[in-house]
C-alpha cells in the first residue's frame, strides 16, 4: 500500500489548448510524447499513488523539476548543458508541449521526461526529498487580485513542493510581475525555504537562458526579477 494522501478532485485553472498546432507538431505529439511520458502520474494510470522511482528513472542521476516549461527553451537548455543529471519538465498546456517536443528533436538530449498535466498530480507521487533543483519561470501571474489563490507560490503548492525537495535543494523563481515578487517572497519562506539571493535586469543565474515570455515582457518594458532560495535541511 502507498502511504501517498489520497487525492482529492482538484479544479484546474490553466489554458490546455491555444491556437490550432501545425501538422509537424501534430507529428511530434503523435511520434515523440509517448517516448518521454512519465508514466505512472495521472491517477488514472496510477490510482493508488504508488511514489514513482525515481531513482531508476534517470539511472541514479540527481532529478530536477521545472514546473511549466512554457515553450520548451529553458529545459532542453538546461537538460543539453548539464546531461549528468534528469529533468522533469511539467505543462499543461498542449502547443507547449508540442513546441518543447520539436527542440527535443532538434537538440536530440535524452535526459529529461515529460508530465503533461497538473503539477500537483506529480507531487502526490514523487518520493520525498526526491528533486534538488526546482525551476519556476515566469508562471502565470493570475494578476486579478481574487485569483491570486491561484498561483504557484500559494502554500498548497509549496507545501508540496517542499515535501519532494531534499534539504539544500535549490528553488529558482524568475518573474516580471512586481507583485508575483512580492508574494513569492512572503510565501516561500513559510513553506521551509531560505531566502538565498533576489537580483533585477541583468542579475540572472550564470547558466540562466532568457525565454520568450522573458523577451515579450523586456520588449513591453516590464523588468525581470530572479529569486533563489534553498530547501531547509
Amino acid at each position: 500500500m502507498s502511504d501517498q494522501p489520497v487525492t482529492e478532485r482538484r479544479n484546474f485553472y490553466g489554458r490546455v489548448h491555444g491556437k490550432t498546432l501545425r501538422a509537424s507538431q501534430k507529428g511530434y505529439l503523435a511520434e515523440d510524447l509517448g517516448k518521454v511520458r512519465l508514466q505512472g502520474v495521472s491517477v488514472e494510470d496510477n490510482p493508488g499513488r504508488v511514489p514513482l522511482n525515481t531513482a531508476g528513472l534517470f539511472g541514479g542521476r540527481p532529478l530536477w523539476l521545472e514546473v511549466g516549461f512554457g515553450g520548451g527553451e529553458h529545459l532542453v537548455h538546461m537538460a543539453a548543458r548539464y546531461q549528468e543529471v534528469g529533468i522533469i519538465g511539467c505543462e499543461p498546456f498542449v502547443n507547449g508541449v508540442a513546441m518543447l517536443l520539436g527542440k527535443i528533436r532538434a537538440a536530440g538530449v535524452e535526459n529529461l521526461a515529460i508530465h503533461p498535466g497538473d503539477v500537483r498530480d506529480l507531487f502526490d507521487v514523487l518520493p520525498a526529498a526526491s528533486v534538488a533543483k526546482c525551476f519556476l519561470n515566469y508562471p502565470d501571474p493570475w494578476p486579478k487580485a481574487r485569483h491570486h489563490r491561484r498561483r504557484f507560490v500559494t502554500q498548497g503548492y509549496l507545501g508540496a513542493l517542499a515535501r519532494v525537495m531534499a534539504p539544500g535543494a535549490e528553488f529558482r523563481v524568475a518573474t516580471d510581475i512586481p507583485d508575483y515578487v512580492r508574494q513569492t517572497l512572503e510565501e516561500v519562506p513559510g513553506a521551509g525555504f531560505d531566502l538565498v539571493a533576489q537580483a533585477g535586469a541583468g542579475g540572472a543565474w550564470e547558466d540562466w537562458l532568457s525565454t520568450r515570455y522573458e523577451q515579450k515582457a523586456l520588449r513591453e518594458g516590464r523588468s525581470p526579477h530572479y529569486l533563489t532560495f534553498r530547501r531547509k535541511g
